[in-house]
């Protein structure tokens, strides 16, 4: 049973129908991985060059590596590594900053925000006033760890006061 015309030479012109879908199927495909890197943080292309920072939280909460770090609304780098230090009993987060982003002052705090009443959390930097910048290595004047949603609804529930 045939399923297109036959051309004078016999040959089917089913063919540019086959390469239409052939080409719709593929362009399909190539959405859903765009659309997978997109949601998950991840990147065919290079980033560029980065710089670590450090920041110690007293609760890191939920913030895992890869979160983004923003400046005034802005992602200017991704959390790469969060760990226990153990003398000081605190997290210790490693920030990869894009080296564009040179003038952070110094004495400029890290905050763990939740975007959204239940979305990711991520760091904000609040810029401070000090004229001399972070290097590489430096870590955040002060930082203000992630609000813990459990620990403040059990607080209102048994009167109990925050800390």
């Amino acid at each position: 049973m045939a399923y297109g015309r036959l051309n004078e030479d016999g040959v089917m012109q089913r063919r540019a129908g086959e390469l239409a879908a052939g080409f719709f199927i593929i362009a399909g495909i190539a959405a859903l991985a765009f659309l997978a890197l997109r949601v998950s943080g991840l990147s065919l292309s290079g980033t560029g060059g980065t710089y670590d920072v450090y920041a110690y939280f007293n609760d890191a909460g939920g913030l895992t590596p890869r979160a983004e770090v923003s400046l005034a609304g802005v992602t200017v780098g991704k959390v790469t590594n969060i760990s226990l230090d153990a003398r000081r009993m605190q997290a210790r987060v490693t920030i990869a900053l894009n080296e564009q982003v040179t003038d952070i002052p110094a004495d400029s705090a890290a905050v763990i925000r939740t975007s959204g009443l239940l979305g990711a959390q991520y760091i904000d930097i609040s810029v401070g006033g000090d004229p001399d910048s972070l290097k590489p290595g430096d870590t955040f004047y002060s930082t203000q760890s992630a609000m813990n949603l459990e620990r403040l609804i059990t607080n209102f529930a048994s009167g109990k006061q925050q800390p």
